[in-house]
């Protein structure tokens, strides 16, 4: 035994779960991202003549 402690170090399936969060992570803020529509392309909902209490 060389004595060194190796409990504070992550073992290579933690090293590889916490990359595969962390692409995961990236997919799906590029995804996100693709999909967002501008704030400029966007309108502003009008409530229909009839829910307005208009006759």
């Amino acid at each position: 035994m060389s004595g060194q402690d190796d409990t504070g170090t992550p073992n290579t399936g933690e090293q590889l779960d916490a990359a595969e969060r962390e692409e995961a992570k990236r997919r799906l803020l590029a995804q996100a991202e693709a999909e967002r529509i501008p704030v400029q392309e966007t309108t502003r909902a009008v409530p229909d003549r009839r829910w307005r209490g208009e006759p």
